[in-house]
């Protein structure tokens, strides 16, 4: 099954949350802290609340190279907890060209064997054509980020009037050929988001920001159906997997994202 089919079958039921499992030692359950793998047992308990409610886990690499081989043996181990046939996003946001581009690309995809990966265009289509190589896979794209300094960058005006982030969004979609491709679009960014939606077509996009972040649920949604464009999934990381820190965490997880789908199907 390609990633694309996984993605399509979960959304097909009106399940569009990702799960990011950006786990922190330091904000896990104490009860947990004194077992032999803390970070595994919280994993598995979230993974195991929430799988059959969720579009995709995302998994932030950060979370887990911080700890050296031990957490990115933490990162395999968590990985082979996921059900197959529900995505996973590695959350590596590589940017790199020519053969080191390529090798970060085995990495996710070979060795991990991640559905999806996020990169960074900031060095151009170098960077990113060896990541769309993988036709099976997705490629979701750095275009408007969920962070206050996206403006930075993301939000210059180029000479012709345009911002960056819409150029990131116009690139994207010429190098879609073998429809493997997507973009970031941070959910804080309401009403850019109503602005730019149109210029999606066809891209499959992963919305962080809703929840800890500020972003609203209902105004990601409300955008997505104005154009009868199914293909997102929002992704939701400390309001949900820290909704609770005693020993009924998993359950608090899974109610927190049931609460989610349920306001996603209110609205369709």
């Amino acid at each position: 099954m390609t990633s694309q089919q996984k993605l399509k079958n979960k959304t097909d039921q009106n399940l569009h949350i990702c799960v990011g499992l950006d786990t922190d030692i330091g904000k896990i359950p104490e009860h947990l802290k004194s077992m032999q793998n803390p970070v595994l047992e919280f994993n598995k308990i979230i993974i195991d609340s929430t799988y059959k409610k969720s579009a995709a886990y995302k998994i932030n690499f950060a979370f887990y190279e911080k700890e050296g081989i031990a957490g990115l043996e933490n990162l395999e181990r968590t990985l082979e907890l996921i059900p197959n046939d529900i995505l996973t996003i590695g959350d590596a946001k590589r940017g790199d060209i020519g053969n080191t581009a390529k090798m970060y690309a085995a990495s996710i995809f070979d060795h991990f064997n991640f559905d999806a990966v996020t990169v960074n265009p900031y060095m151009g289509i170098d960077s990113v054509e060896p990541f769309i190589q993988y036709k099976d896979r997705i490629i979701y794209v750095l275009a408007l980020t969920s962070n206050k300094s996206a403006l930075d960058f993301e939000k210059l005006r180029l000479t012709d009037g345009s911002f960056v982030f819409q150029s990131v969004i116009k690139k994207v979609n010429e190098w879609n050929t073998y429809k493997n491709c997507g973009i970031v679009f941070g959910a804080t960014n309401n009403e850019e988001l109503k602005k730019n939606i149109s210029s999606f077509k066809n891209l499959s996009v992963l919305l962080p920001g809703v929840g800890a972040q500020g972003g609203s649920l209902e105004d990601v949604v409300k955008s997505f159906n104005t154009i009868e464009h199914t293909d997102y999934i929002i992704n939701v990381s400390r309001g949900l997997i820290y909704a609770d820190n005693g020993k009924k965490f998993g359950k608090v997880a899974e109610n927190v994202l049931d609460e989610y789908n349920r306001k996603i199907a209110s609205m369709n």
